[in-house]
């Protein structure tokens, strides 16, 4: 109910910064060629309309990362200018970097800096209609909706809290309604009636909305009361916490008309979870294309050093416990395999895992790979395959999954990556019980920024060598 409005609003707020942006360019573009008539003359419109194809995506990243279009009750009007101001004096910086490295001279910066005074007057006065008018069509009686809340539990008064945390959208919080007449209700908070008031409550209180926050026994006995809902109009809704303690997000979708509850820990947005598929086939092929070169001298190096394969393969378990091959740049000598079985006592790894920082398997030429990560580049082969993802938990090992407590194994439930939360935080200093919680909370907190913000993480890491071994 909330976050769909909110995504409506968000979307609006978008085409209106973008449609006054590109707005801003022209009226830039006529201001300084027809009132700075000292200056020399523009050249024709056409010349500079290659900006903005990079003023429209570049803008569009920085609002976002400046939470230009995530609901904001709970900060002032004036917080939310500040931050369209710093996003757009951001990007103009960022424009101006870009037409000096690519040398264009014909490109005015007096031009830039009107763009940007029109840009930022134009927004802030978009945002303030944009405000005035939704909050003045949520103060209309005709668009308030009156929400009831049937329940006396801690569900029904946080539920309560947050309906009236969301006024400024027109959500009304009318009253509560007991389940029977048996029931306390809460002190200081309207009670309206029981469930058998409904009927005549809906039409003395104009309900648009009413809310069950009702125990599981008590559902079985409600179907009259929804069924004269749906015979009113009246949106009815229910508090799907039937499991309390489980930590999976509850959402309802249709199989082929077939109503099905769902309960999931994993990102539910389809569209989202395909950019990131997409993203994922794009930069590894670049990346395999561009390290091409490196790909070649490793393998000549790797030949030459010692005998072996140059790729090492490997089992490894994706989502949720699929076996593929995993591919890397053969960094041990080929028995490496049978001595590990007389280096257990060395290891330096809490958990499952198996780890030593001076490993005595690992050849001269693979210790620089390990270092550098440059032994993971085979794994672009495996995220263009689609086993994995370049930004993902790590893919363990089948024998070490097997040791895994019940609640480290849903760090599967997304396809493995090749750098990840654990990856940038320190790596092998890491304990594996934090390790674990780190993909957890990658998990929990999915989203295409955050892919973005790890990958940007992983250079200085790499770099650094931090934790690697």
């Amino acid at each position: 109910m909330v976050k769909k409005k909110a995504r409506i609003l968000g979307i609006s707020l978008y085409i209106t910064d973008i449609v006054l942006t590109v707005l801003s360019f022209y009226l830039a573009y006529l201001i300084r060629d027809g009132l700075f008539l000292s200056y020399e003359r523009l050249f024709p419109l056409s010349t500079y309309q290659w900006l903005l194809i990079i003023i429209i995506p570049l803008w569009s990243l920085i609002f976002y990362y400046m939470g230009a279009y995530t609901s904001s009750h709970l900060s002032s009007p004036l917080r939310e200018i500040l931050r369209i101001w710093v996003a757009i004096l951001i990007g103009t910086v960022i424009i101006t970097a870009i037409v000096f490295v690519s040398r264009s001279l014909y490109l005015s910066r007096l031009f830039l800096a009107i763009f940007a005074i029109v840009n930022l007057s134009l927004v802030t006065l978009g945002r303030i209609f944009f405000h005035t008018v939704v909050g003045r069509d949520s103060k209309n009686p005709m668009n308030v909706k009156n929400i009831v809340v049937v329940g006396t539990c801690d569900d029904a008064k946080r539920l309560a809290d947050v309906i009236r945390r969301y006024k400024h959208w027109g959500l009304n919080f009318t009253g509560f309604i007991k389940e029977d007449e048996g029931k306390e209700g809460f002190k200081d908070e309207p009670v309206l009636g029981t469930i058998r008031d409904i009927p005549e409550l809906i039409h003395t209180h104009f309900i648009d909305e009413v809310i069950f926050a009702v125990s599981k026994e008590k559902i079985d006995e409600l179907e009259d009361i929804f069924l004269l809902l749906e015979d009113e109009g009246i949106n009815a809704r229910l508090v799907a916490n039937l499991f309390p303690h489980m930590i999976a997000k509850v959402h309802l979708e249709e199989l082929d008309n077939i109503p099905l509850l769902t309960f999931t820990t994993l990102p539910t947005n389809e569209f989202a979870l395909f950019v990131k598929r997409v993203f994922d086939v794009v930069i590894s092929s670049i990346l395999l294309i561009l390290f091409s070169p490196a790909i070649l001298i490793i393998s000549v190096l790797i030949k030459v050093t010692s005998p072996g394969p140059i790729i090492f393969k490997q089992k490894r378990c994706g989502l949720n416990g699929r076996l593929f091959d995993f591919y890397k740049f053969r960094s041990m000598y080929v028995d490496s395999e049978v001595k590990k079985e007389d280096l257990i006592e060395m290891n330096e790894m809490d958990g499952p895992v198996f780890k030593i920082k001076d490993d005595p398997r690992i050849t001269p030429v693979g210790r620089f790979l390990r270092r550098t990560s440059l032994d993971e580049l085979p794994q672009l082969w495996n995220v263009l395959k689609g086993d994995m993802s370049l930004v993902g938990p790590r893919p363990p090992l089948p024998e070490e999954v097997k040791r895994y407590e019940r609640w480290q194994r849903r760090r599967l439930s997304m396809k493995p990556g090749i750098t990840c939360l654990w990856q940038v935080s320190g790596r092998n200093r890491i304990r594996f019980q934090d390790w674990m919680k780190l993909d957890l909370q990658y998990i929990d907190n999915w989203s295409l920024w955050l892919d973005i913000k790890i990958l940007f993480k992983t250079i200085p890491a790499v770099i650094t060598g931090k934790g690697a071994y």
